[in-house]
């Protein structure tokens, strides 16, 4: 099994609902992002999502987009971001890491050289927003690696893709709760239970819900019926402009250990 199957089994073994926290790579400082990876951990996250800093994340509101320009102006790239993994897994051989971003700096560093090196990181899992499952067979060379693939899926998707989706996810699916870029838009649990309901019935994996959890409450909400929640925008505005490793570190278990709290209270 892998990281990330694992770590599902223990979650759903403890009646646990996961916590994955979505920061940008290099953002606030590229100097302690090994620091703030491991504070992550500490304040509550099950997996991280490490978001690959890209100059035009289509998915993504100001926040995000922010946060990617000013890692990309202290010249984080790809191969400094599996460094960082590298570094991680010196102290955390068990904590699953998942890169999300897009797919051209993928494809310029080369699938197979990137499949290589990511595994070779610690790397356990990719979410390419921008290359759906039509056209998955592009990171075949991941998948052979052992990288495992997490898609998305949103409100809007079609019931015979979502059937697709179901059968082809791996890890975790990932369901946006809303049509729209990360940080945008209310929040509305009612309107995506009965629809994360539907999916979890049909997935062979886990379903993680993300866009629009802001804070404890609204995590809270989402674990009645998803099996992890994402949470992304709001903490990346609450490390910007963090300076060293104890502010940093600070600011992220203090944003993330409430909304920790949260889960298991439910």
């Amino acid at each position: 099994m892998s990281r990330i199957d694992c770590r599902f089994a223990a979650l759903k073994a403890a009646s646990r609902t996961g916590l994955i926290p979505f920061v940008t790579a290099g953002d606030p400082s590229p100097e302690h992002m090994v620091t703030l990876m491991h504070a992550l951990v500490e304040g509550g996250a099950d997996l991280i999502e490490l978001g690959v800093p890209f100059s035009d994340p289509m998915a993504d509101g100001l926040v995000i987009q922010h946060a990617s320009e000013r890692a990309i102006a202290k010249g984080v790239g790809i191969g400094e971001v599996l460094g960082w993994v590298a570094a991680f897994r010196q102290r955390d051989a068990e904590t699953p890491i998942v890169l999300m971003g897009y797919l051209n700096p993928v494809e310029i560093h080369g699938y197979a050289r990137f499949a290589q090196e990511a595994v070779q990181a610690g790397v356990d899992g990719v979410l390419l927003v921008d290359c759906p499952l039509e056209e998955a067979a592009v990171l075949q060379p991941l998948r052979d690696a052992g990288l495992q693939q997490i898609l998305l899926a949103a409100p809007t998707t079609a019931p015979v893709r979502m059937e697709r989706l179901c059968e082809a996810a791996e890890g975790f699916l990932y369901y946006v709760s809303f049509a729209g870029i990360t940080g945008a838009g209310q929040l509305s649990t009612q309107d995506i239970a009965g629809r994360v309901a539907g999916v979890r019935a049909s997935a062979k994996v886990p379903v993680a819900v993300g866009f629009g959890i802001r804070d404890a409450q609204s995590a809270k909400e989402i674990a009645g019926f998803a099996d992890a929640v994402v949470i992304g925008s709001a903490l990346v505005a609450r490390l910007a402009g963090a300076t060293g490793p104890d502010d940093i570190a600070g600011r992220a278990k203090d944003f993330l250990q409430p909304i920790r709290a949260a889960l298991d209270a439910h």
